[in-house]
């Protein structure tokens, strides 16, 4: 019998600014679900988003006055792919004109918590922005345009975008994969397919497309998020996969973008093969090997 032995997934790290009665109730009803990072300024939220530090920012109604409003709308602008929630706690005189200021700074999503139902809401909301990434979108697509693949062909490609960032090399695609390392490059050379380097190379330029439509992220930033170890070696990375300099790789995709790149050059060209691909069967000598053992 197989046991799952991935680890549990780290809570999601929330940025916030709230008023200190609202960070106490926030905390409370995430515990367990999602990590608050509580800001006094959009300012400190914004570098916690360039940082890394948080995945989705949380604003209060309250707190986001007619001074706030152009902070808000440059954090909007900067970071259309982060999502961002108001929080509506009370209602008092101020409140219809704090939501309008904040409905003209971009923010589109209101969770009303003045009752139980909504930290459900709020919880809910909050955890769903993991499936609005690039990876869910690569894997949907990818699901029709790899149909009838073996599973284990599957959980190749599904592991190039689930991966942890830190994953950048085959021996550690390999070994989430729980497979030999040059087991998994023999059966792509065997089928004449590209290398597995290559498919996880492309695959984090597709994040790294994704992260670049954040207009507030650097170079630096992408080369944070993604665990590359300087921009220097994330510049050289897309230099030798795409024969672009980082500030022309930006320039001309987008996730999407880069995300069709690799269907069109490693996937749809190479279907008829990928379909006949076991890339993590046990060989027989190695099945034999292992059953001795037991």
């Amino acid at each position: 019998m197989q046991h799952d032995t991935r680890a549990p997934r780290a809570p999601l790290p929330i940025a916030t600014m709230l008023t200190p009665d609202e960070r106490l109730r926030v905390d409370a009803a995430g515990e367990g679900s999602y990590r608050t990072v509580h800001r006094d300024s959009v300012a400190e939220v914004m570098q916690d988003l360039k940082s890394n530090r948080a995945s989705a920012v949380l604003v209060s109604v309250t707190r986001c006055d007619q001074n706030a409003r152009a902070s808000v709308a440059a954090l909007v602008r900067e970071f259309p792919r982060v999502p961002t929630f108001a929080l509506l706690t009370e209602v008092n005189r101020s409140t219809p004109q704090a939501m309008l200021s904040l409905g003209s700074t971009g923010v589109r999503q209101l969770v009303d918590v003045r009752d139980a139902e909504g930290w459900c809401e709020l919880r809910t909301r909050l955890l769903s922005t993991r499936g609005e990434d690039i990876q869910r979108r690569a894997l949907s697509e990818l699901a029709i345009d790899l149909s009838g693949v073996s599973e284990d062909c599957w959980r190749f490609f599904e592991a190039l975008f689930t991966v942890p960032p830190r994953v950048s090399t085959v021996r550690g695609l390999a070994q989430a994969l729980d497979v030999v390392p040059s087991t998994l490059m023999s059966r792509f050379f065997r089928a004449r397919l590209p290398t597995p380097k290559r498919y996880l190379a492309c695959a984090r330029l597709v994040r790294a497309a994704r992260l670049f439509e954040n207009a507030g992220f650097s170079v630096a930033n992408v080369a944070n998020h993604l665990d590359y170890s300087s921009p220097q070696s994330f510049g050289r990375h897309v230099r030798r996969l795409m024969n672009l300099t980082a500030a022309e790789f930006r320039d001309r995709y987008d996730g999407e973008g880069m995300l069709q790149h690799f269907r069109e050059t490693l996937v749809l060209p190479h279907a008829a093969a990928l379909r006949q691909l076991q890339p993590l069967h046990p060989s027989w000598a190695a099945a034999y090997a292992r059953s001795t053992i037991q």
